[in-house]
């Protein structure tokens, strides 16, 4: 079984209209989740919450995406990381 990692994660922008994080210290990671529609669920609830600051975002990230499994290596594992 193929797995379809998603992160979701999020915090405050430095402008709404761009995607740059006021602080990258204070970015809120909501979890990994096995597929994509628990992560929808979890970024949807984030979202929701945070909806009367026009600064917050929150975003879902495909990891399994970082990674080809057609590809013999990344750029990461080339790297010796």
């Amino acid at each position: 079984m193929t797995q379809r990692l998603h992160l979701v994660f999020g915090g405050e922008l430095v402008d709404p209209a761009k995607s740059t994080f006021a602080d990258v210290n204070d970015i809120h990671i909501v979890g990994m989740f096995p597929d994509y529609a628990s992560a929808h669920k979890a970024w949807k609830a984030e979202a929701q919450r945070t909806v009367d600051n026009a600064h917050m975002r929150y975003f879902i990230a495909h990891i399994h995406r970082l990674r080809d499994e057609e590809q013999a290596g990344s750029v990461t594992e080339e790297l010796g990381r």
